[in-house]
């Protein structure tokens, strides 16, 4: 009998684990300039669907300047973001389907229920630690390439 409840158990906790969550999908993202040249390459999170794009980076406290969190929408589209339940300033950068840059909200507001906007039609947002796109001269110019690496667990 005791064997009976040990396996059972061992069963419930086993199919406990198969239905939790898998942590993030992470990858890489390069910013390169128009002639081909890499200027930065950053750690990121993947943010692929309604739930991680609705919570993004809310709650974290800290940011290094090599990790960031890219955004995927479906498709090109006028894009709204805001940073309430963020408590650190972000780059906010709009990127448009064909990778190039659309524009960059910089240092933004930690905790506003501001909009910040794409100015024009946007499918990726990458969201950096505030001061980033200065610091290493990212602008419209520039263009993003990312890799999927894994997904923690």
């Amino acid at each position: 009998m005791r064997h009976i409840l040990i396996a059972a158990l061992a069963v419930t906790a086993f199919q406990g684990c198969a239905n939790e969550p898998a942590g993030p999908v992470m990858g890489e993202l390069d910013f390169v300039r128009s002639d081909g040249e890499i200027v930065r390459t950053i750690e990121v999170e993947f943010a692929e669907d309604e739930e991680t794009r609705a919570t993004g980076l809310m709650h974290r406290r800290q940011l290094s300047l090599s990790q960031g969190m890219l955004f995927i929408f479906p498709a090109p589209d006028s894009l709204s973001f805001w940073m309430a339940n963020t408590p650190i300033p972000l780059d906010i950068i709009f990127v448009g389907a064909d990778s190039t840059i659309v524009n960059i909200a910089k240092r933004t507001t930690p905790l506003s229920r501001e909009f910040i906007r794409s100015t024009d039609l946007a499918q990726y947002v990458v969201e950096v630690r505030g001061g980033f796109s200065d610091r290493f001269g990212i602008d419209t110019a520039t263009r993003i390439q990312w890799r999927k690496t894994e997904t923690a667990e």
